[in-house]
């Protein structure tokens, strides 16, 4: 009779718990991954990582209530990228995001399993993907479709100075995807009678020697493919065009903001906020495999004007009618 009683009082008490209570447990933690190409200030000072960070709240996720975020960035440095992503990969977390093309084959060097959000790069051309409709492995996230683009870059950027006889194309040897985009970019020069100058570069003091042989070889123009360190080291490089008075074109809208003369391309901090739609599917249990890799569907041109005049490049006033963005 006595555990009766007991049993109901204890029934009772839960009964008397306000639901909002119960409902209160604590979240599950989850753990995810952030490996980025470049430094952690550059990743803070473009906005990428905050608009990643914005986009994980959306969906409901912060850390130090039910987000714990593994992260590491390798400062430009190719000789870190593996070492990292073997590192992050052993703190178990339940998906990766992965910024750079040099990360995403470490990382599919490091793991077969663990799922992998890209940034950005080529997942089919890579071999990181059987197709973007159906990945078909641990990668998935976005494609910056970055070969189709470097030729349009180009035209944009020939086109804008008549006459052009030579144009240099700054280009990373540690990344796996510039070799691909040349073919583009010479075909393009060939047809407006342009010769291609490639310049190399993978640390600081390579840029500034890379800026030095541009104008030994009197180009007349720079374009700056698509990578994450460049992106690091978007004020030197637009200080070296501004110095050498090099009409300029890069990928994003860093690049302009930060003294180039153009930009063409997608707004790579809106695609970090859209990667957290890819982290919340595989989170409530989707497969990389089976997530459609996305293309970028809005491209844009931004233009400073400022730097332009001050280097005597006659930004044609058909390219400014097309600007999305003219920064004065």
């Amino acid at each position: 009779m006595r555990r009766r009683t007991l049993l109901l009082a204890a029934v009772a008490g839960v009964a008397c718990v306000p639901l909002r209570s119960l409902a209160q447990q604590p979240a599950k933690l989850r753990r995810v991954g952030f490996l980025y190409f470049g430094s952690r200030e550059s990743a803070i000072e473009t906005g990428r990582y905050a608009k990643f960070i914005e986009g994980m709240k959306e969906f409901g996720y912060e850390e130090g209530k039910n987000l714990f975020l593994e992260t590491r960035f390798a400062g430009g440095d190719d000789r870190r990228v593996a070492g990292l992503a073997e590192d992050l990969v052993r703190t178990n977390p339940e998906v990766i995001v992965s910024a750079g093309t040099q990360v995403n084959h470490a990382l599919s060097r490091a793991t077969s399993t663990v799922p992998v959000v890209m940034v950005t790069g080529d997942p089919v051309g890579e071999g990181l993907a059987t197709s973007l409709a159906h990945p078909g492995r641990n990668f998935t996230g976005m494609t910056g479709i970055t070969y189709e683009l470097a030729g349009k870059q180009a035209d944009l950027l020939v086109g804008a100075l008549p006459g052009l006889s030579r144009l240099a194309v700054l280009v990373n040897p540690s990344n796996a995807g510039h070799a691909r985009q040349l073919a583009d970019v010479e075909e393009v020069a060939r047809r407006h009678g342009a010769r291609v100058l490639v310049v190399k570069a993978r640390s600081p003091d390579e840029i500034v020697r890379a800026f030095e042989t541009m104008a030994r070889a009197r180009s007349g123009a720079v374009l700056v493919f698509g990578d994450t360190f460049f992106v690091q080291e978007r004020r030197r490089i637009a200080e070296l065009a501004y110095k050498h008075k090099l009409p300029s074109m890069a990928q994003t809208p860093d690049y302009p903001e930060a003294g180039l003369c153009l930009s063409y391309g997608r707004n790579n901090r809106e695609t970090f906020k859209r990667v957290a739609v890819y982290v919340d599917k595989i989170l409530k249990g989707a497969k990389a495999a089976d997530l459609p890799i996305e293309q970028p569907t809005v491209l844009e041109l931004v233009i400073n004007l400022h730097t332009a005049k001050a280097i005597g490049f006659a930004v044609p006033q058909e390219l400014l009618l097309r600007a999305d963005r003219v920064i004065e």
